[in-house]
């Protein structure tokens, strides 16, 4: 099956094009860049230059992996509205994937993970997993200050991409591990297990999830 995974969550995007299955094998194919502040203009033009330039057409794309979130409202607004449009199109399924969960996974740990991203404003989206052999479950994603992040990490290991956060973990003594910013094919790779898993979601109910701070935590629909 050919795998169309899209990130459009951060400063940064980008996409994917893999080839997977049978089973859990999923090779990555190409990843194309794309450049922060022009994703409206850039993401549709691009997709369809790298279908090209491997000489297929939309109708050969089995599936869509995309990240839902945590990030910027307009990017993963753009990103989302592409792949529902394309998905209702060809009648193909999605995945909804967490950037959060891809930066879990990307510790190659097993147990409890913290993976932490910076927002600014002295607060962090924070997201805690399970990490094994089954895979990367979510308990919870939240927005929390960074006080409140460095307490929650005690006996934890924390995942981040960003090396202001690596430095206070630190400071504090914390267990850090610092990971590269999942790209898309990160997500084509967790995408597909979700595929397998039979975890996939129709174009309406697509939805970005923008972690705020709640009283109540907020759960990643589809995890």
């Amino acid at each position: 099956m050919l795998l169309l995974a899209v990130d459009t969550s951060g400063k940064q995007g980008s996409i994917a094009l893999a080839s997977c299955g049978p089973g859990e094998a999923c090779e990555v194919i190409e990843v194309a860049e794309l450049s922060g502040g022009t994703f409206s203009a850039e993401l549709v033009p691009q997709i369809a230059a790298l279908l090209a330039k491997r000489k297929f057409s939309k109708a050969d794309i089995g599936a869509f992996a995309v990240v839902s979130g945590p990030g910027s409202f307009t990017g993963l607004r753009i990103g989302l509205a592409v792949i529902k449009g394309l998905a209702e199109v060809l009648v193909k399924p999605i995945v909804a994937v967490s950037l959060l969960q891809a930066l879990a996974s990307a510790a190659h740990l097993d147990g409890h993970v913290l993976a932490a991203l910076d927002v600014g404003r002295n607060e962090i989206f924070l997201g805690e997993y399970e990490v094994g052999a089954a895979g990367t479950h979510l308990t919870r994603e939240r927005l929390v200050t960074r006080d409140e992040w460095l307490e929650s990490a005690r006996g934890a290991v924390i995942v981040t991409a960003d090396d202001p956060l690596a430095e206070a973990a630190r400071a504090k003594g914390l267990r850090i591990i610092k990971a590269e910013r999942p790209r898309s094919d990160a997500i084509a790779q967790l995408g597909w297990r979700k595929i397998l898993s039979g975890v996939t979601i129709s174009p309406e109910a697509l939805e970005a999830n923008y972690i705020g701070r709640s009283d109540t935590d907020l759960f990643v629909k589809g995890s």
